[in-house]
């Protein structure tokens, strides 16, 4: 009984820092949307081209991924806070990759 009481202790400590973290970048919240656009325009808008001319991917991988930076776009300008900012990020990258990983793999 002991044990799972110290995992789900370390489990919500790991919840605690990273959100502690996500909150100290608070003060850089411009920086973190301009990271967000220019790393998504350079690796993630190219998808597209590349998925439908090399893999015959269906044409929806191009408003997924065209909607997924515009809503980058709205979340960063909209006044969203520090933790939306980057988990709208996150979110954006692991959607991303997995389309690769669906038509590559």
């Amino acid at each position: 009984m002991e044990t799972s009481i110290n995992t789900l202790s370390a489990k919500n400590n790991t919840w605690t820092n990273l959100l502690a973290m996500a909150d100290h970048q608070a003060d850089h919240i411009t920086i973190w949307f301009l990271f967000s656009l220019i790393f998504q325009g350079v690796f993630f808008l190219p998808i597209p081209a590349v998925l439908m001319y090399y893999y015959h991917a269906p044409i929806i991988v191009l408003p997924i991924t065209f909607g997924l930076y515009l809503a980058n776009i709205i979340v960063g300008m909209g006044g969203s806070g520090i933790r939306v900012v980057i988990g709208f990020l996150l979110c954006s990258i692991l959607i991303n990759l997995g389309m690769l990983a669906v038509f590559i793999l």
